[in-house]
């Protein structure tokens, strides 16, 4: 439902554009109140548009994108931050870090780690706000 409502809120300004220009004539048989047959939507121009929102969200991708920097064999750092254009994660930020911490400790051969510094926050960049979680983990346990 999100979806529908982020694309129709996309497509009503080139709607509102295309009807002062002549190329759309209000129809029997509207949908809502904006005075447009069905098949008005599968212009070109409701097409692009409706592919530039989905390009723009995107839901299949990835809600974080997720840095790991090695500090030394036992430490590293973990930077994550959540795309600007969502729909839900705001609050999995400690699962999602905690659940790469523990694959990474496993890929270098550790049983675990533990977490030297965490924080979140929202940083107030233009024109959205983002999410971000960072932290430092410890390796310990090694892998026989």
């Amino acid at each position: 439902m999100k979806l529908r409502s982020l694309v129709l809120a996309l497509v009503l300004p080139c709607v509102g554009g295309c009807l002062n220009t002549g190329y759309l004539a209000p129809v029997a048989g509207t949908i809502g109140a904006i005075g447009l047959a069905a098949d008005d939507f599968l212009e070109t121009e409701y097409l692009s548009a409706a592919l530039v929102a989905y390009a723009i969200y995107d839901p299949l991708a990835p809600n974080w994108t997720i840095e790991v920097v090695p500090r030394n064999e036992t430490r590293a750092r973990i930077d994550m931050r959540l795309r600007k254009l969502i729909t839900g994660g705001e609050g999995e930020a400690r699962v999602v870090f905690m659940r790469n911490a523990q694959d990474y400790a496993e890929e270098q051969g550790f049983a675990g780690f533990e977490i030297l510094r965490y924080e979140e926050g929202l940083e107030s960049t233009r024109p959205f706000a983002q999410r971000y979680a960072t932290g430092d983990i410890k390796l310990v346990g090694m892998l026989e």
